[in-house]
């Protein structure tokens, strides 16, 4: 393992990471019914997720700026096993199944913003000489992207077709993830190597201050995109497949798992191309993934209209476009943006945004009584249009790695 280029020693620890909050997206139709929740709770075990993402995004990002990288990330590992091992012990109690998303969630954020920063460090031409344009973006939204759709992927078949559902999936999650301390242990520390990545002075309490979150280019551009990202992705692989459970019949886990790795599949997919038109269009990629988040949100609408899961499956298609393409788009703005020394802080503050769009799935199943799915979808495809006509405005090109960029 010495011998591997760095960046690649600590990609497991994202990658796994992101399967160990996500793997258990595919089972919420099963826990739903299993442990007797209402629409409204189910989806909020997405938003459970969030409660822990959020702090594992802003609050690790500064304490890796003080105390490294490494220390940070394995925390993360540890937070993801402890989350899947309450989750392993509760199938049915509300209490600890909301208690284990923290938990995941927690690990996500940590991964999110501190593995995505290691693996940016990483990717520079001083660790990593053959490092291309982009890398530093690339590398980390997909590992984060294939982090997320293979945990799915996997758990949904086991789920599916092994016996003991709520045990085996869990079991290989927790094994992967105590398996991964080794590749992080052996991956170099970024912080302090160099003066320009020495730990700064200041406490790491301190060090969560982002003065560049305070920037025109990110408060209007990138924070008002930033939920779609995870918004188009909560609705495709977490809310479409409760939405048709009834139509899918015993094959709802099945067909979860299948949304949920199409969506991230495709996203994942995409987002070299979305660099690529990005350039070409001179920095106007993000809006133009939020048009496509605004199409898949109305046919959203239209797959609920008409319990269709066929139709489901090309929303998905469209959803996980519009998410990749947002996603690499509005990373690569951030770091264009921050400064060395703000990296990891707006990385977390860039994330903990796109996270609020899982958060959509609960307050569309909140609102069933008052109105049905497909008017709440096409109210929220309506939103997302408003935040496409923003990030088109107060376009600013500036010097980045690429040439010039908006």
């Amino acid at each position: 393992m010495r011998n591997l280029t760095p960046w690649i020693l600590a990609v497991p620890s994202l990658f796994f990471m992101a399967w160990g909050g996500n793997h258990f997206t595919p089972l919420l139709p099963l826990y739903g019914e299993h442990a007797n929740l209402i629409p409204w709770q189910t989806n909020f075990l997405l938003g459970t997720y969030v409660m822990g993402l959020v702090p594992g995004l802003l609050i690790a990002a500064a304490l890796s700026d003080v105390y490294g990288r490494k220390p940070v990330t394995m925390a993360g590992l540890i937070s993801s096993a402890l989350g899947n091992f309450i989750i392993l012990l509760g199938p049915t109690s509300i209490a600890m199944l909301y208690t284990g998303r923290f938990f995941a969630g927690l690990a996500v954020g940590i991964g999110m913003s501190v593995g995505t920063s290691w693996i940016k460090e990483l990717s520079s031409r001083d660790w990593d000489p053959k490092a291309t344009i982009g890398a530093g973006a690339r590398r980390p939204s997909l590992t984060m992207t294939l982090g997320f759709g293979v945990g799915a992927a996997v758990t949904g078949a086991l789920a599916q077709w092994v016996p003991a559902p709520t045990i085996v999936p869990f079991i290989v999650t927790i094994s992967m993830l105590l398996l991964t301390i080794i590749p992080t242990a052996m991956a170099p520390e970024t912080v302090g190597t160099t003066p320009r990545q020495r730990p700064p002075q200041d406490s790491w309490v301190r060090q969560l201050r982002t003065p560049s979150a305070k920037t025109p280019d990110f408060l209007i551009k990138v924070a008002t995109a930033a939920p779609w990202v995870f918004g188009a992705g909560g609705i495709a692989y977490g809310l479409i497949p409760l939405i048709l459970a009834d139509a899918t019949g015993e094959f709802t886990t099945l067909y979860a798992t299948m949304m949920a790795v199409l969506t991230l599949g495709v996203g994942a997919f995409v987002q070299p191309f979305a660099q690529r038109i990005d350039r070409k269009l001179k920095g106007r990629a993000l809006p133009l993934g939020l048009g496509v988040v605004v199409i898949g949100i109305a046919l959203a609408a239209l797959t609920a209209y008409q319990a269709n899961p066929i139709l489901g499956v090309f929303t998905a298609m469209i959803l996980g476009v519009g998410y990749g393409t947002v996603l690499v788009t509005g990373l690569y703005r951030v770091q264009v943006i921050a400064p060395a020394q703000d990296l990891a802080g707006l990385t977390g503050l860039f994330y903990a945004l796109t996270y609020l769009g899982f958060l959509f799935p609960t307050f569309i199943a909140a609102l069933l009584p008052v109105m049905p799915y497909h008017v709440t979808l096409l109210i929220f495809s309506g939103l997302a249009l408003v935040s496409m006509i923003i990030a088109f405005g107060r376009i600013r090109y500036v010097r980045g790695p690429w040439g010039k960029r908006a």
